[in-house]
């Protein structure tokens, strides 16, 4: 689960961590109002989307030379009028796709002076079962090209969780950024404060960049970025409560209710699978056959009728679904009953697009008769290269 810089910032400031002050708003009056508490000159209007490149991002509808999705501006007037231009707008950055996301908050913060700024990450290493960290110099940039560009200005080590931060973990991170005296001792304390939350709050990812030395030589949090671990999520009620369902596939919300494995992806053929293997092969055929997968999506081994019936209304609730691939190896699930349950589906929600089964393993003669004797316009499939075959063709043929 992913939440927005203003509230990552509340958590981490609750374990002692150095942030801006600032306030959510969402209204350009709130966001004047808030511009008048922080007082000062210069203040910071933010958007808040669950994405990175705000600042380089671009608004639709606004000009070319329009300011990005992060504005630093002189007075609370000017807080309220690029307040009124953000709010309610597409802000598209690299990291959201063409499609955007609808800015419906904003973060005004006060006004940073900015000495240096530089990349701090914490996150878990499943090979070495550590938490890891990554630190470099190159502050403010996306991490990702300076790893490309220059990855010897990325240091990397990890902390092992049965014993904690060590004094020399903190001198690890001072070498990496270049710290010394007054700034490396602050940098020892903020990383046992980012590993105390990192761990109390089961967070899967935490992203500093920039951390920033202002100008009277003190470290602090300039932006944050932080993920959780959504299985660990019934241990922090205070954590699920920062959930914001706008920012959210409204599909994928619908599937988490029946406790299914849904992605949303670009393409064109809706997938439902039974085990996330067999499910990212089913994506991968139907790519080596020419088209795109529309979903991820695994109903599980224990799946029954219910959730097969609520998974097939997802996948057709998706209009860029031009063909359905249901991909079936009966195991733990068997065939019958997920059968029954694409049956069910269809016939509740109606099928407008081709449709192809392969069903294998635990009764899955009974799994296809079900299917045969159904009435449905469906496709069979001997196997998962005959599906993926056989449902690209169908579409084309339709297109």
């Amino acid at each position: 689960m992913n939440i927005h810089e203003h509230q990552a910032k509340s958590v981490l400031s609750e374990f002692g961590v150095a942030v801006p002050r600032g306030y959510a708003a969402f209204s350009a009056e709130e966001a004047y109002r808030a511009a008048k508490n922080l007082g000062g000159s210069v203040f910071v209007v933010k958007s808040q989307i669950h994405a990175g490149g705000r600042g380089k991002g671009r608004f639709e509808g606004l000009g070319a030379d329009a300011k990005g999705g992060v504005r630093v501006v002189k007075s609370a007037d000017d807080v309220r009028v690029n307040a009124e231009e953000m709010l309610g707008r597409v802000l598209v950055t690299h990291q959201t796709g063409p499609k955007g996301k609808q800015v419906n908050r904003l973060y005004i913060e006060e006004g940073a002076d900015i000495a240096k700024e530089f990349y701090l990450s914490l996150l878990v290493d499943r090979e070495t079962s550590r938490v890891s960290v990554v630190a470099s110099t190159e502050g403010g940039m996306n991490i990702e090209d300076v790893a490309h560009d220059t990855p010897e200005k990325i240091v990397t080590f990890s902390i092992d969780p049965a014993t904690g931060v060590f004094p020399h973990h903190a001198r690890t991170l001072s070498k990496a950024l270049g710290l010394s005296g007054g700034l490396a001792k602050e940098a020892a304390v903020l990383l046992g404060q980012l590993y105390a939350a990192f761990l109390a709050k089961d967070m899967s990812m935490l992203e500093i960049n920039p951390l920033i030395v202002t100008g009277d030589n003190h470290l602090k949090v300039l932006d944050a970025k932080v993920s959780f671990d959504s299985n660990a999520l019934f241990r922090h009620p205070d954590i699920v409560a920062l959930r914001d369902e706008t920012e959210e596939d409204p599909k994928e919300i619908e599937a988490a209710k029946f406790d299914l494995s849904y992605i949303a992806l670009d393409g064109e053929i809706g997938c439902m699978v039974n085990g996330a293997g067999l499910a990212m092969a089913t994506m991968d055929i139907i790519k080596l056959y020419g088209a795109e997968p529309a979903n991820f999506l695994d109903v599980g081994g224990g799946a029954d009728e219910p959730k097969v019936t609520a998974a097939f209304k997802i996948i057709m609730a998706d209009p860029n679904v031009k063909g359905i691939l249901v991909n079936i190896f009966g195991g733990i699930a068997r065939c019958d009953i997920l059968a029954n349950g694409v049956v069910n589906a269809v016939k509740q929600v109606g099928l407008s697009v081709p449709l192809v089964v392969r069903l294998e393993g635990t009764n899955a003669e009974l799994g296809k008769k079900i299917i045969n004797e159904s009435g449905l316009d469906v496709i069979a499939a001997n196997d998962l290269s005959d599906g993926a075959e056989k449902i690209v063709k169908a579409v084309r043929e339709r297109a």
